[in-house]
């Protein structure tokens, strides 16, 4: 079956995977906090960038190539780090580690996934960035980042937009508790998923491994909040100077929204700053990342990253055109397994380089950074 003719865009692959996963599941993966209303500001900043296109340019194939931290990139898309990847869709971690390096992307892997940084590094080929949600403990830290480092991961991404846990309540009306646990009513949603439900029978429900191997159990804890709250605390830049010289790599801090912490991080020595709101799952009055962006590049000389309501690839170049060296998305690749399963995130990456190319032609710019020049002011 050519993929490309009955899937051609990614809300065709949202749309299969919203029926073979259980609604609590897809719950967690599409819902953010409050009325939403952050998430759906990602998306509506992003309509409003408009580029110009340009004629009588001649054939050309555009090089969608993109350099970040030492490497060049075949896309310039990664796939961004979601915790509990594994009750999306069976396996997810190994099945987005092994896509991601056959794309020539970089994946990165949550302290909070249902695999650990062992089981997920032999699939990556120097592709492999750890996010760190920052335990309170220097033992427990150290220790961490030596597994990582050991694991294969090269980069270390620092999430700063977590100082404290999220209401979320769409996903806390859907009934699922961390761990999960299967009551009748999420049973009977289990039951209309069948390939979801073998692929757990195999795989087994999923856990936060990592962090239980030093959280040990979740007693106490609300129903909406992991196991993975009884180790974090929320870091301070005597923290990030900690990180800075601990780790023996690039280090990535995600979740900048102004201009003066991008200032102060690159001054802490940081190597990229990652503009991101948290797909809107933290907080519901913050800006829409694409709105965020221009004055983030402003302030620093960095590479910048920015997530947040990418679904294709003018989306990326939208980011582009506003000073984005990078993109990651998060729910796009989890869409991509649950509607095929793992052939789902290639997929993606050839949608993705595909609509690159298609609008890359329509703008007349034979890379990815041309497209700067045809960004239409507003105001």
């Amino acid at each position: 079956m050519d993929l490309h003719s009955k899937y051609p865009a990614l809300a065709d692959l949202r749309t299969r995977a919203r029926a073979r996963i259980p609604r609590f599941v897809w719950e967690y993966l599409d819902s953010g906090t409050g009325v939403e209303a952050t998430k759906a500001r990602n998306r509506e900043m992003l309509d409003r960038v408009r580029l110009m296109p340009s004629i009588l340019h001649g054939e050309f194939t555009p090089d969608i190539t993109a350099p970040l931290l030492g490497q060049v990139h075949a896309l310039p898309v990664g796939i961004a780090p979601v915790g509990m990847s594994g009750l999306i869709w069976p396996d997810a971690e190994r099945h987005l580690a092994r896509a991601a390096t056959a794309a020539g992307i970089p994946y990165g892997l949550s302290t909070v996934a249902s695999q650990r940084p062992e089981d997920v590094g032999p699939h990556l080929n120097g592709q492999g960035w750890f996010q760190l949600y920052p335990p309170r403990d220097p033992d427990i830290r150290t220790d961490m980042l030596n597994r990582a480092r050991a694991a294969g991961f090269s980069v270390l991404v620092l999430t700063v937009d977590v100082p404290v846990g999220s209401r979320r309540e769409r996903q806390t009306r859907s009934g699922l508790t961390q761990p999960p646990k299967l009551t009748p009513r999420l049973l009977a949603q289990v039951a209309r998923c069948p390939a979801w439900a073998l692929g757990m029978a195999r795989m087994g429900m999923p856990r936060m491994r990592l962090i239980d191997d030093y959280a040990g159990g979740t007693k106490g804890l609300p129903s909406n909040k992991h196991a993975g709250y009884l180790l974090r605390t929320s870091p301070d830049w005597d923290y990030l100077r900690w990180l800075r010289d601990a780790w023996e790599g690039p280090i990535v801090v995600k979740g900048v929204l102004n201009g003066d912490d991008a200032r102060a991080l690159e001054g802490e020595g940081v190597d990229t700053i990652w503009v991101s709101n948290h797909a809107g799952r933290q907080f519901d009055a913050a800006p829409a990342t694409i709105e965020a962006l221009p004055e983030v590049r402003a302030a620093t000389r960095l590479p910048v990253i920015m997530d947040g309501g990418i679904e294709g690839g003018l989306d990326v170049l939208r980011a582009i055109a506003l000073g984005a060296d990078f993109v990651m998305m998060g729910r796009g690749w989890h869409f991509a397994l649950g509607a095929l399963g793992a052939e789902g995130p290639t997929h993606l990456a050839d949608i993705l380089a595909q609509d690159l190319k298609a609008n890359m032609g329509q703008l007349g710019t034979k890379t990815l950074f041309d497209v700067r020049d045809r960004l239409i002011p507003t105001g």
